[in-house]
């Protein structure tokens, strides 16, 4: 008990000379110094007695964070300029205590990155990070985490690839790792894009012109990257077309990482269609990119060649047409037109399935996916001939579905009742009423498909 006492004592006795100068300058009164050295002696002496607990350390970051921000706020108001070292560096130092006893305890550890990281203290986070990977190697999410931070903050892909690299070597099995390292290609391709369309790259915009005056410079005009710093022509500072044009070519934009990232996760998960339907997914949510339309082309037809006949496969060649096309734009009927013929050509090549263990990849899942797909391109705004070909095809689908869940004994109710719901809710009313008997006769005695009977038309 002596050595513990000896302990609190000393790492109190650290902090006199900072709460000296908080009373010189008025910041905080001499009883508020009293009280927070009773409460520092307090967390001190439970820290460094035996049975101290993961919840005291960070009771005591968060006392230490908050009284740092009251003494921030009594500077500012005050007019003082205070150093924020000593309160940040004995906020690290308690955190630092706390990850080195208790390494496993993933809170302590991500409540010490989160204050690094609102601190922008960059090497401080870089090591601390490095510390909690080596820790914890096999956890996904702190992979990810530090992948982003080193992407988004500090805009550093290779360092961002580096994460994601090391991850995998450790979580490759884990999903989430993958999808997240091809949405992180992704995002810098993204933004490679838009540097190059501010720098007018885009054909459709008029050559930048950019002024050797700092002052006359766009405020929203990005940096050229260092690949292109010695590609000005001083003057008259007109940007080389044909360079910004040859980047179009290289791997990085043309999509070949984030195609590669895709194969090599449908390798290690033994072609799951599922997980390629996800990658999918991911990239069509950068579908302005030039290279995206290459990219879902590359896993359509990887998926196609793997299973031709599975649900998930044939929703992705469906689906794929009509993707970054606006749905009042001029383009869509053809790109519609087309997603419609390989519908019908889908519907037919996937035999309906009367296992219960086959019911992901049965003909009653996929029709229920593409009813689910084209009541979203129904809206008030939606052309009357696309909407009359959409009401068609739907109540082929919705007669289909009906016929096929009745012999499928692992049809889920709450797949079918949202798709009831949601086709009376775009106005369906009277294609979706006849399925009420057939719910009665899968789910008699279901309370939610009794109550079905007594909804008003």
């Amino acid at each position: 008990m002596t050595g513990s006492s000896d302990k609190a004592r000393f790492y109190l006795e650290q902090s006199v000379p900072e709460l000296q100068d908080l009373y010189r300058k008025k910041i905080f009164t001499k009883e508020e110094i009293s009280s927070i050295v009773k409460k520092r002696s307090d967390f001190e002496h439970k820290l460094n007695a035996q049975g101290s607990k993961p919840l005291d350390y960070a009771r005591y970051a968060e006392y230490e964070m908050n009284l740092e921000s009251l003494r921030k706020k009594r500077a500012k108001r005050m007019g003082i300029k205070a150093s924020t070292h000593s309160g940040q560096r004995r906020i690290f130092f308690v955190l630092e205590r706390a990850t080195r006893k208790f390494h496993g305890d993933m809170g302590l550890w991500m409540q010490y990155v989160d204050f690094a990281r609102r601190q922008k203290s960059n090497k401080k986070l870089s090591e601390i990070l490095t510390n909690v990977l080596r820790m914890h190697p096999t956890k996904p999410d702190l992979w990810i985490y530090a992948a982003n931070y080193a992407l988004e903050e500090r805009s550093v892909i290779n360092e961002a690839r580096s994460y994601m690299q090391r991850g995998l070597r450790f979580c490759k099995n884990s999903k989430h790792l993958w999808f997240e390292y091809a949405k992180l290609e992704m995002i810098y391709i993204a933004r490679i894009v838009a540097r190059g369309q501010n720098l007018g790259q885009d054909e459709y915009l008029s050559t930048k012109v950019i002024s050797p005056n700092a002052d006359e410079q766009d405020s929203n005009l990005l940096s050229l990257p260092i690949a292109l710093e010695n590609t000005w022509n001083p003057e008259p500072y007109f940007i080389d077309r044909e360079i910004l044009k040859s980047l179009e070519a290289t791997p990085i934009l043309s999509g070949a990482i984030p195609m590669a990232i895709f194969d090599e996760a449908m390798n290690q998960f033994a072609g799951d269609t599922t997980v390629g339907e996800t990658f999918f997914d991911i990239f069509v949510e950068f579908q302005n990119l030039p290279c995206t339309s290459k990219i879902l082309q590359h896993v359509v037809d990887r998926l196609l060649t793997a299973a031709p006949s599975d649900p998930a496969a044939l929703i992705c060649y469906i689906r794929q047409p009509v993707i970054g096309v606006q749905i009042l734009s001029s383009d869509f009927p053809g790109a519609f037109w087309i997603s419609l013929d390989r519908l019908r050509s889908a519907t037919t090549s996937v035999p309906p399935s009367r296992d219960t263990n086959e019911t992901s990849r049965s003909r009653s899942q996929l029709s229920r996916r593409l009813i689910e797909w084209m009541l979203h391109f129904v809206t008030e705004d939606l052309d009357p001939d696309i909407h009359k070909v959409i009401s068609m095809t739907l109540k082929k689908l919705w007669s289909q579905y009906q016929s096929d869940i009745q012999h499928n004994a692992g049809t889920s109710k709450y797949e079918f009742l949202n798709l009831f719901h949601e086709l009376r809710r775009k106005g369906f009313i009277e294609m979706a009423e006849p399925a009420r008997s057939v719910a009665s006769h899968l789910w008699p005695n279901d309370l939610k498909i009794l109550s079905l009977s007594e909804m008003n038309a």
